[in-house]
């Protein structure tokens, strides 16, 4: 919340200051921060390899959650005080053996897995754990997941590579 009022302010981006902060926060971890309003998605932008710190990948992906998804408009001032903000923090991605997209469906575990998908042509798209909400079904996960990366429903190619991820979430208690 303070990257994205800091922002808002001065158009610049928070740079925390790591002094006193706890050392899980310091760890290098990817995450994706998600933004409601009213309940509604609003903006999510995330990693999906650690490059910084957790704190420091928290600042940076909620502003560009707040100002840079190309999905939405800029947060504005009115909106930022009733933003509802959720962070997911990525376990470590797991390959999975897949043969085709039946095996891939297969193993995925509604409700827990995180997926990230990878076409040969260099495609790729994730959807967080939290997606099975709305896709509660593992073969409709798949296929909105590929129109993500931007392929056909019904595409498939031998040379797909799939990797699954837990998360941890966190969600602002107040502000």
């Amino acid at each position: 919340r303070k990257s994205i009022g800091e922002y808002l302010r001065t158009r610049h981006p928070l740079q925390p200051s790591h002094e006193g902060i706890d050392a899980p926060l310091l760890e290098w971890k990817a995450c994706f921060v998600t933004l409601l309003l009213h309940g509604e998605l609003r903006g999510c932008i995330g990693s999906l390899e650690p490059r910084e710190s957790l704190l420091d990948n928290v600042a940076h992906n909620a502003v560009s959650a707040a100002f840079s998804d190309p999905r939405f408009s800029p947060v504005t001032a009115d909106e930022f005080p009733l933003l509802h903000i959720d962070i997911s923090v990525l376990g470590t991605p797991a390959v999975m053996n897949i043969q085709d997209e039946a095996s891939l469906v297969r193993q995925l575990r509604p409700g827990v897995d995180g997926l990230i998908l990878h076409a040969p042509n260099g495609a790729r798209a994730t959807f967080l754990p939290s997606v099975w909400e709305q896709l509660p079904d593992p073969q409709d996960f798949v296929m909105h997941l590929k129109r993500k990366a931007g392929l056909p429903a019904n595409y498939w190619h031998e040379g797909m590579r799939a990797e699954r991820y837990e998360v941890q979430y966190f969600e602002e208690l107040s502000h």
